[in-house]
């Protein structure tokens, strides 16, 4: 089983809410989310305030617990409109592989304080 299995196996048991993050996950949000989702995760980024869709609050946790993981996981992958939301969220297939994504699922479950879905 992949490291990314495991921890999604590990997200759909409810054992999300580990002490420390994967460090790539931290590493890949630092490196292509934070511009838009902003350092503290909230959505605050600095190309934010020049877009007319806000990027998700990744410390919402009603919002990010009503989320699927497969829904967060494809959004990731296709982007924005793979999931019905907006172009300016890229598409990271490509950048990252399958395993990269699926740790930023499971970082994004310890960012928001919520399980799996």
């Amino acid at each position: 089983m992949t490291r990314w299995l495991a921890l999604m196996a590990a997200c759909l048991a409810g054992a999300v809410q580990a002490a420390e993050p994967p460090a790539r996950a931290v590493r890949n949000y630092n490196a292509y989310c934070v511009q838009c989702h902003g350092i503290n995760r909230d959505g605050n980024g600095i190309n934010s305030r020049d877009m007319a869709v806000k990027p998700r609050d990744h410390t919402d946790t009603k919002g990010m617990g009503d989320t699927p993981d497969e829904l967060l996981f494809k959004a990731i992958k296709g982007g924005g409109l793979a999931v019905g939301k907006s172009v300016l969220m890229p598409r990271w297939e490509g950048v990252m592989t399958d395993e990269e994504m699926g740790e930023l699922v499971a970082y994004l479950r310890i960012v928001s304080k919520t399980t799996a879905k």
